[in-house]
């Protein structure tokens, strides 16, 4: 099995939610497998650190994922259209990953989640996708070959899946934002495979 490496950072659960559902389609492809991770949250105190296993949810990251996974997923809540500061911390240390040229000729989507339908969701897309550009990786969207991304009235955009989730920071998906994930892994563990092939 190959694995392609969901990568988020979750404040209030959506965004996780997003990575099940995108892990759930990318296990759907015969011969990948998602492996979830997750990204530990920044201080801004100097002397508070984070505990090495998260209390729940996915492991934290190792650079030992982004070199044996042949596909990336990555995730980030949209902070004032941009991804939130602990993801933006993580990939600032992938400069050893970018010399190795670890993630060169590796597909690539890109999700998020915000509080309002115009919350800054395709210009966050848009921040995460710079670093993997320069990390040499290939992107891939979401086409409008999936029927739901026409007519969603909660989260879509061909740029990457989203999720709205209101002022209340409601984690739940609509329909439409699940089916657009798991659509989203799917595309990404096939191409993933494609790519690998001798």
């Amino acid at each position: 099995m190959a694995d392609i490496l969901v990568l988020y950072y979750s404040r209030h659960g959506a965004v996780r939610e997003l990575a099940r559902a995108i892990a759930r389609g990318i296990d759907s492809v015969p011969g990948a497998q998602a492996r979830l991770r997750t990204v530990p949250a920044v201080s801004t105190v100097c002397e508070a650190t984070a505990p090495a296993v998260p209390e729940d949810g996915a492991p934290y990251v190792e650079a030992s994922d982004l070199q044996e996974c042949i596909g990336l997923a990555l995730g980030s809540p949209t902070r004032f259209g941009n991804m939130a500061a602990p993801m933006k911390y993580f990939l600032d240390s992938t400069s050893g990953e970018w010399m190795k040229g670890s993630l060169i000729g590796k597909p690539a989507c890109v999700f998020t989640s915000s509080s309002s339908q115009h919350g800054g969701q395709e210009s966050t897309l848009l921040s995460m996708m710079l670093p993997l550009l320069h990390h040499g990786m290939l992107l891939c969207g979401v086409p409008y070959s999936e029927a739901d991304l026409s007519t969603t009235q909660t989260g879509g955009t061909p740029y990457g899946v989203t999720h709205v989730a209101g002022q209340e920071n409601k984690p739940t998906l609509s329909e439409e934002e699940r089916r657009l994930a798991m659509a989203q892994g799917k595309r990404l563990a096939l191409l993933a495979l494609q790519l690998v092939k001798p």
